[in-house]
This record gives structure tokens, sequence and C-alpha cells, in this order.
């Protein structure tokens, strides 16, 4: 008996791994099959991608996740200069892109510029969303983030003031 995993088919929450892939010069890249898979629901909608507000990186939202993050723009009183402001900044460059029927994702010119891409790219899995990187600004990051995380880990996820430890 084969068993068969199940991706959930709407917003990709819980998506898993850390996959190092390569840029053709059109600036496509081929997805892995493991993380092929668990995009098999969200692949017959489009994605967005965009600049991250953070990192010097781009995000890729199944068009689901981003509508749903758009619904909570959406709220703001653009009647408030720094709402306007931010709605403006957050969905600048912000492009719809779709993967082709070879699982190729196209990066567009802008946004590889703007985030250092060029040959070898990081596909990282951010629960709902994907990071694309340049493979030397990802271990960068990485490696100063490892300076801190101890004490970012605790202050996020160390419980609250009323733990008895």
């Amino acid at each position: 008996m084969t068993h068969t995993r199940v991706y959930k088919t709407h917003i990709l929450s819980h998506i898993i791994g850390t996959y190092p892939c390569k840029a053709d010069p059109k600036g496509r890249v081929k997805i892995p099959a493991a993380l092929a898979k668990q995009l098999a629901g969200a692949r017959q909608q489009a994605f967005v991608i965009k600049r991250a507000v953070f990192q010097p990186c781009l995000e890729l939202y199944s068009l689901e996740e981003w509508n749903g993050l758009m619904d909570k723009l959406n709220k703001l009183n653009r009647f408030k200069k720094k709402n306007n402001d931010f709605i403006r900044r957050f969905t600048a460059g912000v492009k719809v892109v779709e993967l082709d029927a070879t699982d190729r994702l196209l990066i567009p010119r802008d946004l590889a510029l703007i985030a250092g891409i060029q040959k070898t790219v990081v596909l990282s899995a951010a629960v709902n969303i994907i990071e694309i990187w340049d493979k030397d600004r990802y271990e960068k990051a990485i490696d100063e983030a490892a300076v801190d995380f101890a004490a970012l880990a605790e202050e996020v996820m160390g419980g609250d003031e009323d733990d008895v430890s």
C-alpha cells in the first residue's frame, strides 16, 4: 500500500525546507521537487513576488495568502499619511508570477537586481511564504543572526511572565 502525502491546497501554511538552486541566464529558477510537491495545490493559481521588508531578499506568496494580506492592508485608513506611505512602500515592485510547465519560476529582472540575485539562489521556507535569496547574502544573514539567535529565541518563544520556572 502506498502512502500519499496531502499538502494544504489553499493558503501555504507550514512550508518546510531550504533549497539551493541555480538561476539560468533569463532569471528562471527550477523549483526543487520536494518544494514543488508542497506548492502543488497553490501552483494552479498565480503567485506574488515582492521585495522583503527587513532583509535583502524577495518573498513569494501564494495568491490566496497575498489576498489575505491585502484584506488586512485594505482595513488601514488611507487618510493617515503613514498608512498610505506604508502601503505604497510595501507594494512597491510587486509582480504576479506563475510556475511554468517544468516548475520554473521567472524572477523579474528588477526584483532580482534589488535582491542581488544572479546565479546561485536559495529558496527558504518561512512558514507561509518562500524567501528567495542570493546564496552569499543568505549565508551572511544566517551567520549574522546566529550570534543573537539564542537571545531572540528566548525573547520571542520563551513564554510569558506567568510561567513558573
